[in-house]
C-alpha cells in the first residue's frame, strides 16, 4: 500500500537551509502539507494543536533536542503513536541505539536524497 502523501508532515530543524531541503525532498515525493518548527519545544507546541501523520526531526537543536522531543512525544498519550524519523549528521551507534530505545520509527544520516527519504518513510508505514 503506498504511503498517503496527503498526511500533514512536521519538519523540525534549527537550520533553515535543512528545513528547505527536507521540504523540497518531501514535495518531490508528493507531500504537500508540510509544517516546520525550529526546535523541539516549538514542535511540541504545534503537535498539541495539530495531529501530524509524520515528524521528521533533527537530533541536534537547542533548547530542546530532537531526542528530547522524541521522548516527550512517546510519553504523551495523545502523541505517542505519531511516526517519527530522526535525522542527524552523526552516525554514532550509541545515538541510534538511544533513539531506538526511545521509540524512533526510523533514522536518517545526513546527507541524504529523495530516494533515501522515500525508503525510510516507506519502511515506517510498512510499504
Amino acid at each position: 500500500m503506498p504511503v498517503d502523501t496527503s498526511i500533514p508532515v512536521l519538519v523540525v530543524d534549527d537550520y533553515k537551509t535543512m528545513v528547505r531541503i527536507i521540504r523540497n525532498l518531501l514535495k518531490q515525493l508528493g507531500f504537500s502539507d508540510i509544517d516546520d518548527a525550529k526546535d523541539g519545544q516549538e514542535a511540541l507546541e504545534k503537535m498539541k494543536v495539530r495531529k501530524y501523520g509524520l515528524v521528521i526531526s533533527d537530533w541536534n537543536m537547542e533548547p530542546m533536542t530532537g531526542y528530547e522531543l522524541l521522548k516527550s512525544v512517546r510519553s504523551n498519550e495523545s502523541l505517542q503513536r505519531t511516526p517519527f524519523i530522526m535525522v542527524t549528521a552523526e552516525s554514532k551507534t550509541e545515538n541510534v541505539v538511544a533513539a531506538k530505545k526511545a521509540g524512533v520509527n526510523n533514522y536518517i544520516v545526513k546527507p541524504f536524497n529523495a530516494a533515501t527519504l522515500k525508503s525510510k518513510i516507506d519502511a515506517v508505514f510498512g510499504d
